[in-house]
């Protein structure tokens, strides 16, 4: 078993709610309510405080005493800015769980609000980073966290990779610390697309740049099947094949790496696959050119700035014949019209194929919705930077504090 796997069961193997009696506990949640919000704090996208509330309902359903919510939003850098407060999730957080929330406004008030909860109710404290030891893991900020709780849980996936004394400080210095459902539940998707996939087994990378999933790919060869390597990302691959990208991104320093890379997929029998053609323009914000060219043969002075329809052809067939897929990042510059069209293609064609099929979070969880294929997919993680790092083979931080079953 390489390394990435066994880091898998280690995490798989966590304590949650289901294996602990919360009657009468006063529980703690590390949440993940850090959703995106328009400029008039409209939430526009509630998924990671839909993905929260079977955990709330179960320890509440449970007979818990009380229940504190414990989130972050946006990066407030440890002082109180309005415009990060959680009071502009507090609403909806009420509507969805049909209930009121009551709201604690500080942590050095959590301690005296939290006696006055009655049985089975609900608070929200406000933003954990608004304390400037939050990301720090202070130890001090962690005992305060410990203090409110007979019992930890963690079910904030989308942080699960930060060492913080929300997600990690507060489980060390709990005597009881369990995931949450959603925790499970995310790493048991994983842990079901890369310990015992169908085969065969297919990588989707797309993304601005190598070097953010350069460990990925290294860590990732030689257990997938298929591979194949879009966005941006892929400009410094087709370079190091000897193509004149133009004005694209390419990240030349790495152009190396992309060829060790190359070599040891066709050494271990990966089959990879990159662009034929893609979509070009003179300007990525405001284009006055667009027009599809070979990978080969990109105009002077232009950027690729999305895959073309024969890639896109190309990719589907790939799609088509594999039994599990994995994807993270977009085919392009998928936020803007004129390339949308890559990385939507290639969302109807998983959502098409008859695989077992796991999308990173992030942007490529964004371009799957706004694809309309969010319910087509088996699995959407709710993280983004934590999901790159399960997939890499770390145990992500979180897991390491949580009780383990064995």
């Amino acid at each position: 078993m390489i390394q990435g796997m066994a880091s898998i069961e280690v995490m798989k193997d966590v304590k949650s709610i289901k294996d602990i009696d919360l009657k009468d506990q006063r529980v703690l949640i590390r949440v993940d309510f850090n959703v995106p919000m328009d400029d008039d704090f409209n939430i526009t996208d509630d998924t990671r405080i839909k993905e929260a509330l079977p955990t709330i309902n179960t320890c509440i359903d449970h007979g818990a005493k009380s229940v504190i919510l414990v989130s972050h939003l946006g990066r407030p850098d440890g002082k109180r800015n309005p415009d990060f407060s959680l009071k502009h999730v507090l609403k909806r957080v009420e509507r969805l769980l049909d209930r009121d929330v009551v709201f604690i406004d500080s942590l050095d008030e959590a301690k005296e609000a939290s006696k006055d909860l009655c049985s089975s109710q609900v608070a929200l404290l406000e933003n954990i980073r608004y304390e400037s030891g939050e990301e720090s893991n202070d130890d001090e900020i962690a005992k305060k966290l410990s203090a409110l709780c007979d019992v930890y849980v963690n079910d904030a996936f989308g942080t699960s990779h930060r060492k913080h004394s929300s997600t990690y400080g507060a489980a060390v210095h709990s005597k009881v610390k369990v995931a949450g459902l959603l925790l499970k539940k995310e790493i048991d998707s994983f842990s079901k697309a890369l310990s015992n996939p169908q085969k065969p087994m297919l990588l989707i990378v797309g993304g601005a740049k190598v070097s953010s999933k350069l460990k990925l790919l290294k860590t990732i060869i030689g257990v997938v099947d298929r591979l194949i390597i879009g966005g941006a990302m892929s400009n410094t691959f087709l370079k190091a094949l000897g193509y004149d990208m133009q004005n694209s991104l390419v990240e030349d320093d790495l152009v190396s790496e992309a060829e060790q890379i190359m070599e040891a997929a066709k050494s271990e029998g990966v089959k990879l696959y990159l662009p034929v053609d893609v979509v070009c323009t003179d300007n990525i914000k405001h284009p006055k050119v667009v027009k599809i060219t070979t990978t080969q043969d990109i105009p002077e002075g232009l950027i690729a700035a999305d895959i073309g329809p024969a890639t896109t052809t190309l990719f589907r067939e790939v799609i088509k014949e594999s039994q599990t897929i994995i994807w993270n990042g977009p085919m392009g510059v998928y936020e803007s019209d004129k390339f949308t069209r890559g990385t939507f293609h290639l969302a109807h064609s998983i959502s098409d194929a008859y695989a077992y099929s796991v999308v990173g979070g992030g942007d490529t969880a964004d371009a799957v919705d706004r694809a309309g294929e969010k319910d087509n997919m088996s699995f959407i993680s709710t993280g983004g930077g934590a999901s790159l790092e399960l997939l890499e083979g770390k145990i992500l931080p979180a897991f390491e504090v949580l009780e383990r079953r064995k």
